[in-house]
């Protein structure tokens, strides 16, 4: 399958923080999408651009070569690919999909061998770059599945990417994501803590961000988050809910091979205890709210 501009119908499912950039991305490289999100409201401001709005992912799944989807939850991707009125169902043989959620590897491998039964092409692609690197096209796309279908669907990922990199067969790309949110988590705590820190010091925290930024402690999460924090911006670029959602995959993925990730549980507890303070709207960098005092 070649995909291009001028030959391919693309659906897209899911229209929240990331989709919709990662949706209007495709659009202005001339793509066509057809469109459908749970909550119709959400994708209002691509909706009147799409070639088609669609009621359910059935409908959807018959008009499109390829279909990427973008939702909230495990339990979401489940009823997206295998409901009566899913993708796998109804999916026209040599359809690609996508699967760039967050989600379980033993989900992604499912959904793999359940497409390949039924004659589709199945990749799981999640991302990272929260929604700067989603609106900017500069996520980092991590996909597991075969290599055939990988370079079928880069023109895709290199629309809303600028790191696509297949990370081996179905799963891979969720395992590979998880690896990332647990460096996230435990490196979350440090940034929380050293921006407290340098609050109870009495310091300037932009002026401390312009030492240590750019020192061995930089990363993406100080460098794009600490501000934020500082500004006491918590609007979500990536849901607390979510991050609780992909953490609680990790932890159990960690089990079932046997390997202790202390830092991960103490991320994740503090990740709760935000939660049920009433952070779940919350962006990621909300947990810097339980170090502040007054």
């Amino acid at each position: 399958m070649k995909i291009t501009p001028e030959t391919s119908s693309i659906g897209f499912i899911g229209l929240g923080v990331m989709g919709q950039s990662m949706a209007a991305n495709l659009m202005k490289a001339g793509y066509s999408l057809h469109l459908h999100t749970r909550t119709k409201a959400k994708g209002q401001s691509l909706i009147g651009a799409a070639e088609q709005w669609h009621d359910s992912p059935a409908t959807l799944a018959e008009a499109c070569d390829a279909i990427i989807t973008i939702v909230g939850m495990p339990a979401d991707v489940e009823a997206v690919y295998f409901a009566d009125d899913g993708l796998i169902p109804n999916a026209r043989p040599g359809t690609l999909l996508i699967d760039m959620t967050t989600s379980s590897p033993v989900l992604a491998r499912r959904i793999f061998e359940a497409g390949r039964g039924k004659g589709l092409a199945c990749m799981d692609a999640p991302v990272s770059g929260g929604d700067i690197g989603a609106r900017e096209a500069r996520l980092s796309i991590m996909a597991g599945g075969e290599e055939k279908d990988f370079e079928a669907a880069r023109p895709l990922f290199d629309e809303m990417g600028a790191n696509c990199v297949l990370q081996g067969p179905a799963g891979s790309g969720q395992h590979t994501k998880m690896a990332n949110q647990i460096a996230i988590a435990a490196g979350m705590l440090g940034v929380c803590e050293a921006m407290a820190y340098a609050k109870g010091a009495g310091l300037d925290q932009a002026t401390v961000l312009k030492s240590i930024g750019s020192g061995a402690a930089g990363s993406w999460s100080l460098s794009n988050l600490a501000p934020r924090m500082i500004a006491t911006d918590f609007t979500p670029g990536f849901y607390v809910k979510h991050f609780i959602k992909d953490l609680g995959i990790a932890i159990e993925s960690a089990q079932e091979m046997g390997l202790e990730t202390p830092g991960l549980e103490l991320a994740m507890m503090m990740y709760e205890k935000l939660a049920a303070k009433g952070g779940e709207n919350l962006g990621t960098q909300g947990l810097y709210t339980l170090y502040q005092r007054g």
